[in-house]
């Protein structure tokens, strides 16, 4: 944003859900709950990846950094709304605007394109098993997690700068509970054209084609389980591949809902929900449908709360 601008604008206005005042309480309450499951199973999940030894696989190490990235992309989110709820004041800084937008972005781009990485993941697991320590070996997935950190980092900084360049003149009230790059560009009285056709080329290169990607190693995966010959083994191949491709729908679908729909179309109201649930419900449903359903994570958890259990009453008798 110019100079002119950045010294009249030093706050934003949210208005979250006050056109819903009968229900802002429950709405409070059920992202309080969100953010607190989300922060718990995630913590857990990355927790006993890093000290059980039997869970350092490409799996297990892809999902701790979905794990993080679920973490970051609801803090940013919904920590400030649910603040600003306590305190009263519906307010954020210019600066704090501009990290809320950048660290949203970073975040969703990355979990986009690291979710049909963990597809091919499976993929070469189910379809490739005698090559799959070869093809996912430790090095080739740090290097392609970083370049997912990397892609998501850039492609935010990419849409976010051009948005903070641009002329609010004056105006300072967004009408949503969080700083998203589209009720932001609400506020904009200049020709937003340029920015759009930049949004609308990432989204697409980070929604449709990981996507694609998606739906194709799960149409060789249930290819592959076809072909098992036990029956229980088959429904539990299925029940976890619906399981999955549950949460890749859940996901993919809303955000495409956001950034993929016509511009005609203004549905601020509805966009507000549609948040709620890729920033809230999605990375809730993460940790408890990918990992803790498990058998191997249920083995996990069990041991480290045993081992704290042994070392905490050691403690307590040796005082």
């Amino acid at each position: 944003m110019d100079k002119t601008n950045a010294t009249v604008i030093s706050n934003f206005i949210f208005l979250g859900f006050t056109h819903y005042p009968q229900i802002e309480v429950i709405i409070f309450v059920l992202c309080l709950l969100m953010y607190l499951i989300t922060l718990l199973g995630n913590i857990i999940l990355i927790s006993v990846s890093v000290l059980d030894s039997h869970l350092h696989t490409p799996m297990y190490f892809f999902l701790s950094n979905l794990s993080c990235l679920d973490i970051w992309y609801t803090a940013s989110a919904l920590t400030p709304m649910l603040a600003n709820f306590i305190s009263g004041k519906n307010t954020i800084s210019f600066s704090g605007c501009a990290a809320q937008m950048y660290f949203s972005l970073a975040m969703g781009s990355t979990e986009c394109v690291l979710l049909s990485v963990m597809a091919y993941d499976r993929y070469v697991a189910i379809c490739n098993p005698l090559r799959y320590p070869i093809i996912m070996n430790r090095k080739i997935c740090v290097q392609i997690a970083a370049g997912l950190w990397v892609t998501g980092s850039f492609t935010a900084l990419v849409e976010t700068v051009p948005v903070l360049q641009l002329s609010l003149c004056g105006r300072s009230v967004i009408n949503h509970f969080t700083c998203e790059i589209l009720a932001v560009l609400k506020l904009v009285c200049v020709d937003t054209s340029k920015v759009q056709l930049i949004m609308l080329v990432i989204s697409v290169l980070l929604l449709p084609m990981p996507m694609l990607l998606i739906c194709i190693s799960y149409a060789f995966i249930l290819s592959s389980i076809l072909r098992i010959s036990s029956l229980d083994g088959r429904s539990k191949a299925f029940s976890t591949c619906a399981a999955h491709l549950s949460v890749v729908v859940l996901f993919y679908g809303t955000a495409l809902s956001m950034y993929l729909k016509p511009s005609t179309i203004d549905s601020q109201e509805v966009d507000k929900f549609i948040t709620l649930v890729y920033a809230g419900l999605t990375p809730m449903l993460n940790p408890i449908i990918y990992s803790l359903r498990n058998r191997e994570v249920k083995v996990a958890v069990k041991k480290l709360l045993v081992r704290n259990s042994v070392c905490a009453l050691s403690v307590f008798s040796s005082k």
